[in-house]
């Protein structure tokens, strides 16, 4: 068959159903479980200012090679948003909220990468960020959280790494230790990291190429280098997530891709994954973004969890589909003598009811395939009973269980009284 002249674009994807609503559960669950924290919804535009990236990444990969920008019609010079958190740190200053801010976005990305799994051009995020408060139980508060959120999920291969950057004035003098250091060992390097050791030496820490891993395994340790305040709050921090049961990995390597991050960084990562796509969600605090924008100083901490991985993560431990039910119902009809379907499928909806049925197909072998392909909860037959044509079958595809219902012999009570046990039953 001929390829279609036009497809999605390489590394954009469809999402289609059933997927699409595994898709919207999850985002549905994260709603509810940071909403129970006191964390609204915010959703800001794809398009920002460019200097609203540029401004706090300058040096990244993210802003040199990544963004997808353009000059406008009149001349400003646009970006479809790489990540979330500088422009929801753009809204609070605009629109100057009370503080403590928490807010949760579910928001699309866009960066021009290499594609693999779990990695795209155009991906998809779940997040959460609070404004306005610099005391350790909020980094707790959204680490547990995040953990909390996959656990629930039924992710079991996790791991937590935590590491502290240390105040801004702490992580420029460590910077210029590993810049120097860094110079001392250039030729053993591989170029792509060369190339970083001036614009950005942190980010050689996390390098994943094998050439620079010895160079990078005998640098110094940021953590040996923390002020006496930067590391009572690190402690802090540990101690909190400790109590909460967690197990946590200090991993003095690790660092975040943009440069706006202060004290408290973290990820955490799946087994289950492969190593290079293994990190499923991660953040920290970022007590200098607001001023860098323009704003005034306020701290901040947040996270980002790519929904891609979340759900590579679910597939490669083997977890149930988190909707595995579409619809409620799916009608499938006999013959004739039995109720209206056209009726009863407007009567189910009317009471909370989500039902189909196959109106191309007469045919009940066909219908009742059709039905597999939009996986409802509930098949009603109806028509299966020549002597008792109000006698409806269903058939739970949770259990595989099938019981009668009568629904009466008046029409315009016959939904509402399907639909009482229905709803008993879900």
């Amino acid at each position: 068959m001929a390829q279609p002249k036009f497809q999605s674009l390489k590394g954009m994807h469809d999402l289609l159903p059933p997927d699409s609503e595994e898709w919207l559960e999850l985002v549905d669950r994260f709603r509810q479980h940071f909403g129970r924290a006191g964390y609204g919804y915010i959703q800001t535009p794809i398009l920002e200012d460019l200097d609203v990236f540029a401004r706090v990444g300058e040096g990244t990969d993210v802003v040199t090679k990544e963004m997808y920008d353009f000059v406008d019609k009149d001349g400003s010079t646009i970006a479809l948003r790489p990540e979330s958190t500088a422009g929801v740190a753009r809204s609070f200053i605009q629109h100057r909220p009370l503080v403590p801010w928490k807010v949760w976005y579910s928001s699309q990305h866009f960066r021009h990468e290499n594609t693999q799994a779990g990695r795209y051009r155009q991906h998809h995020q779940l997040g959460a960020e609070c404004f306005g408060s610099d005391h350790s139980d909020i980094d707790i508060e959204l680490i547990v959280g995040l953990w909390d959120f996959y656990r629930s999920l039924g992710l079991d291969r996790l791991t937590l790494h935590v590491n502290s950057l240390g105040d801004r004035e702490t992580r420029v003098r460590y910077q210029e230790l590993l810049r120097t250091y860094l110079s001392s060992h250039i030729e053993d390097l591989h170029p792509s990291d060369r190339e970083k050791v001036q614009r950005n030496p942190l980010r050689v820490l996390d390098t994943k190429l094998s050439e620079s891993q010895p160079v990078v395994a005998r640098a110094p340790r940021l953590v040996d280098h923390l002020s006496e305040t930067d590391l009572d709050r690190f402690e802090q921090v540990k101690s909190g997530i400790d109590r909460a049961g967690i197990p946590v990995e200090v991993n003095p390597r690790l660092v975040r891709g943009l440069d706006y991050y202060t004290h408290t960084v973290f990820e955490i990562m799946s087994d289950a994954l492969e190593t290079a796509q293994s990190t499923i969600g991660g953040g920290g605090r970022y007590d200098g973004l607001v001023e860098a924008l323009g704003g005034p100083p306020t701290p901040g901490v947040g996270f980002g969890s790519g929904i891609e991985r979340i759900l590579l993560a679910l597939r490669a431990e083997k977890v149930e589909p988190l909707a595995r039910f579409a619809l409620d119902a799916f009608i499938v009809t006999f013959g004739g003598g039995c109720p209206d379907p056209s009726a009863l499928v407007l009567g189910l909806r009317r009471h909370g009811i989500g039902v189909d049925r196959a109106l191309n197909q007469h045919n009940p072998r066909k219908q009742t395939e059709r039905s597999r392909r939009v996986h409802p909860r509930f098949v009603i037959r109806l028509g299966k009973y020549d002597d008792r044509p109000d006698v409806v079958e269903v058939a739970d595809q949770r259990d595989d269980s099938t019981w009668d219902v009568d629904l009466g012999p008046i029409a315009s009570e016959q939904a509402a009284n399907l639909a009482d046990v229905l709803k008993r039953r879900r």
